[in-house]
């Protein structure tokens, strides 16, 4: 049970219980004897009607006075009980009301309100139960106040059963559940133990734990098996209430406890463990009470919606150094570390109960066995286990020393009572600790060793050892970006890092990753990648360049630990240029050779290359997967494939300029050959290949260029633009590479003024995002146009008259100089709560007399429509463009001249940057 004296909370005194003239409590219900003459019956009934009338006002004025006493400093932990007390009170006062107090029915509360839990508008879960079947009687008087419960605003999740009905029902684990905590009200008390015991007859103590487990196991993957979701499900997310409350469904069928604190009387959870998890519930029980008083329902995920007003609430406020989004960081960086504490205890205290309670009822041929690895560990079926209690305090070096055997020995998973000493034993590790040198060295076999390198270091994160051992990570660990790129926190960041790089090890991941898996198979010192990854991101979160603090801090540690000083520094290098391939990759032009040549200089040699080729693809697919694609894995193939040539044979940026577009050309022919193609003559194509000019093949792939080319020598030849019966080319594809239902849109008609922004307005009266293009005139002044786009709407692959109309549409607006009207859609609700600044930069390219226009700017629909626009008003000319999308931020590259392929004048580009700031600034104020 739990204490219901809220009498110090100042909770508004409900109607039912005092009202001006009557009144219906528990103990005094307002029912009039039927001996009672017509006045009094007539003036009772009157006042219960006004009683009952007020309760929906009641109900809201609860939760107002919860609410300040929230204000006032009230635990989180007092307010949530009251409000189950001030639901019992009412539901046992209409119970009599009602008059099933002269019925066989007995009320129960249950779920979290059995628990005595109750946030603003959480479920009521009821339960009446009859040993016999429902008479007519009693389901009028059930429907009346089910009815009244709804028209009050309670809104009850209300189960009637028999004591049969419920003994069925309890063949499903979730109901089940319920039943454990199912708390008598009111009513038939012979009943007070049935629901326990009917999830005694009806499961076993293994058979639940197993379903309890399996059902875990299936929300985690609906959460991405991660705490750190960036708008996570505080309930049933990993980490939620959900895992708090899968320790007590388990425990609760075999203890018989009624609340978490029973189980140390038990002597099955430690005094620090139940602190531990009663702090992270009541921290997210406050999180849950913002959450429904800011949207006025039952709102358990914490979306970008309230992630700001709710740190405000909670006390999260900026500080006058901060930057912007510091405050929200704050509190996600605090939930996140109460999310991985509560997801810990409840993992290690499943696994105590299965292998405290279950396992030695187990037969003997299915208990695991042990073998002694040393005098220290034995190997206990798949786990490692300490072989007497004082292994940490009489060896501290065994703390690394586990985790290496369970690298050599394949060991995933440790016993739980070798967990808790551990974590135990983890405070203890100090500087003293970490400059000796039998620990040094033990800590970086660990690194060499790579078998479940992930899982061994995930497990010391968890438990303290990680972040004792290197304080800086444990700075890092919970730590967020604000953003929509970066899908997880700093420490889940580079643990997933580390866990890529194994990949490239893995048969299975070679089809995916060819050539980084080659590369990294032939480094021998994997260590040294394993550091840079740890460290790349490690000053995070401090102000300043992290790139160069994590690299003072990457070569003071390798030089502390006794590695040399080649190595020390080729770490700190890969830390402080992490971004540089990236970078360079998405936001240069690398078919430009003096790029390329640029880039090389600051590599300096192919190990530098290897290494940070490998450190770039690893790091790119643990900041956000969705965002890494065939695109992007072209830019870094390419990139380290032109680098390498020049670092290894000190090629010159004109020569390797040409072995591009020659490797290109070379590599399109051999496809020719080797594919059956009845609609090409090889001598057609490659008269056509040198019409299409140089550009052409520094910018696009072999498999492209083939499919262009079967389209262009298939269609009518194109006349000049005032040839009115010549046809532009329009030709779609599937593209799953860079997203699912991308189409590939392949445009070749004649170059005009307004081309690239009636395409953009063609896409966005669609509904069509652009996610790449390539944007190309031909010697002959022919447009050579690629774009992916993404079809929000999932039709236009398998549509045809969708596919005919967008077709017919760009080809309409090719021949018509009108640009086509915008629409006007709303931003999607994440990228309204991020500020993204929109920035300009102008770059001149001497050796195609063009500028390169850079601009970031927030991600929103129509947006290179609007730049379209912008640019047929200022009669701008687009040569080439790069479409990148990180999350919510848009970086786009745009190559551009006036109308007769002459340089813009620094007048022209100060007017195009204004023009464009205050369009964009209209669009995303709207």
């Amino acid at each position: 049970m739990f204490n219901c004296d809220v009498a110090a909370i100042d909770l508004t005194p409900m109607p039912l219980l005092s009202t001006n003239s009557a009144t219906l409590s528990a103990d005094s219900v307002a029912t009039v004897s039927p001996l009672a003459d017509d006045s009094e019956r007539s003036k009772a009934v009157h006042a219960t009607d006004i009683a009952i009338a007020a309760l929906p006002e009641w109900l809201v004025q609860i939760n107002d006075d919860i609410s300040r006493a929230l204000e006032r400093g009230v635990n989180i932990r007092q307010l949530v009980t009251a409000r189950a007390c001030v639901i019992d009170d009412l539901l046992i006062a209409l119970f009599n009301w009602f008059e099933l107090d002269k019925t066989d029915l007995a009320l129960f509360a249950t779920g979290g309100y059995g628990r005595g839990e109750l946030s603003l508008y959480s479920d009521v879960d009821i339960l009446l139960l009859t040993p016999n079947e429902i008479t007519a009687d009693s389901s009028e008087k059930i429907d009346n106040l089910v009815a009244l419960l709804w028209d009050i605003g309670l809104e009850p999740a209300l189960s009637v059963r028999s004591v049969s009905e419920c003994l069925e029902a309890a063949q499903d684990h979730t109901i089940a559940s319920t039943l454990l905590e199912a708390r008598l009200l009111i009513g038939n008390e012979e009943l007070q133990e049935v629901p326990h015991k009917i999830v005694n007859t009806q499961w076993s103590p293994r058979d639940f734990y197993e379903v309890k487990i399996a059902e875990a196991k299936a929300r985690y993957l609906q959460h991405n098996a991660t705490e750190y979701n960036l708008e996570p499900n505080i309930k049933t997310a990993p980490g939620g209430l959900r895992d708090i409350h899968i320790i007590g469904w388990v425990t609760k069928r075999y203890f018989r406890v009624s609340k978490l604190y029973d189980l140390v009387q038990q002597n099955f959870l430690t005094e620090k463990e139940f602190d531990e998890l009663n702090f992270a519930e009541g921290y997210l029980w406050q999180i849950r009470h913002y959450l429904h008083e800011l949207t006025g329902r039952n709102e358990n995920k914490l979306l970008f919606d309230y992630q700001r007003e709710i740190a405000q609430l909670m006390g999260y406020e900026t500080q006058p150094d901060d930057q912007p989004n510091a405050a929200v960081e704050r509190f996600m960086r605090d939930y996140y570390r109460c999310a991985m504490q509560i997801s810990t205890l409840s993992e290690m205290l499943t696994n105590h109960y299965y292998e405290t309670i279950i396992e030695p009822q187990l037969p003997d041929e299915e208990r695991p066995k042990k073998h002694p690895i040393n005098a220290r560990f034995n190997q206990v079926g798949e786990q490692i286990a300490m072989s007497h209690h004082r292994v940490f305090a009489q060896h501290p070096e065994s703390i690394l020393e586990m985790f290496l055997l369970m690298g050599q020995y394949g060991i995933k998973n440790v016993r739980t009572h070798t967990l808790r000493a551990l974590k135990i034993a983890a405070r203890g590790i100090d500087q003293v600790y970490r400059d000796n040198p039998t620990h040094q060295a033990l800590f970086l076999a660990n690194l060499k060793e790579q078998n479940y390198l992930f899982h061994r270091l995930r497990t010391m994160n968890r438990y303290g050892v990680l972040g004792s051992y290197i304080p800086a990570f444990a700075q890092v660990t919970g730590l967020m970006q604000y953003d929509l790129f970066h899908r997880y926190t700093v420490d889940a960041h580079t643990l997933f890092l580390i866990r890529i790089l194994h990949r490239f090890t893995d048969p299975r991941f070679s089809e995916e990753f060819p050539l980084v898996s080659s590369i990294f198979q032939r480094i021998e010192r994997k260590e040294i990648l394993v550091l840079a990854a740890m460290f790349h991101d490690i000053a995070k979160g401090r102000g300043g360049n992290h790139s160069l603090l994590g690299e003072t801090e990457s070569i003071e540690f390798c030089l502390a630990h006794g590695m040399s000083t080649a190595d020390a520094h080729l770490v700190g290098w890969l830390t402080r240029y992490h971004l540089l391939m990236s970078m360079t990759a998405q936001k240069k032009d690398i078919s430009d050779p003096e790029v390329v040549t640029l880039f090389a200089d600051l590599v300096g040699n192919v190990t530098h290359l290897n290494h940070l080729y490998v450190l770039t693809v690893a790091d790119m697919n643990a900041t956000n997967p969705q965002l890494w694609n065939s695109w992007r894995a072209t830019l870094m193939k390419q990139l380290y494939s032109q680098t390498r040539r020049i670092l290894r044979a000190d090629i010159d940026a004109p020569t390797n300029r040409q072995d591009m577009i020659s490797a290109t050309r070379k590599q399109a022919l051999a496809m020719l050959d080797n594919v059956d193609n009845q609609h090409m003559n090889r001598d057609e194509v490659l008269r056509l290949w040198d019409d299409l000019g140089d550009e052409y093949f520094l910018r696009e792939i072999a498999e492209d260029i083939l499919w262009h080319t079967e389209a262009i020598l298939n269609h009518p030849p194109l006349g000049r633009a005032s040839d009115a019966d010549s046809t532009p080319l329009v030709v779609l594809r599937e593209h799953r590479e860079l997203a699912l239902d991308a189409v590939q849109v392949f445009v070749y008609t004649q170059d005009q003024v307004n081309l690239f922004a009636v395409t953009m307005a063609v896409f966005d009266q669609m509904n069509l995002d652009v996610l790449d293009a390539r944007i190309i005139t031909a010697t002959r002044d022919f447009a050579l146009d690629s774009y992916v786009l993404l079809d929000r709407s999932g039709t236009l692959l398998v549509d045809i008259d969708s596919q005919q109309e967008l077709k017919q549409r760009l080809i309409d607006a090719f021949k018509n100089p009108t640009v086509p009207k915008l629409t006007h859609r709303k931003i999607p609700r994440q990228l309204r709560h991020f500020d993204v600044a929109t920035t300009i930069n102008f770059e001149f390219n001497e050796a195609s007399n063009q500028h390169i226009m850079s601009l970031e700017t927030l991600d929103q629909p129509g947006l290179l429509a609007r730049v379209g626009q912008v640019f047929l008003q200022q009669k701008i000319e687009v040569h080439a463009a790069r479409i990148t999308t990180l999350g919510e931020r848009a970086e786009d590259m745009f190559y551009i001249s006036d109308q007769d392929d002459l340089a813009l004048s620094a007048d022209k580009l100060e007017t195009l940057k204004a023009t464009l700031i205050e369009s964009l600034s209209i669009r995303n104020e709207a």
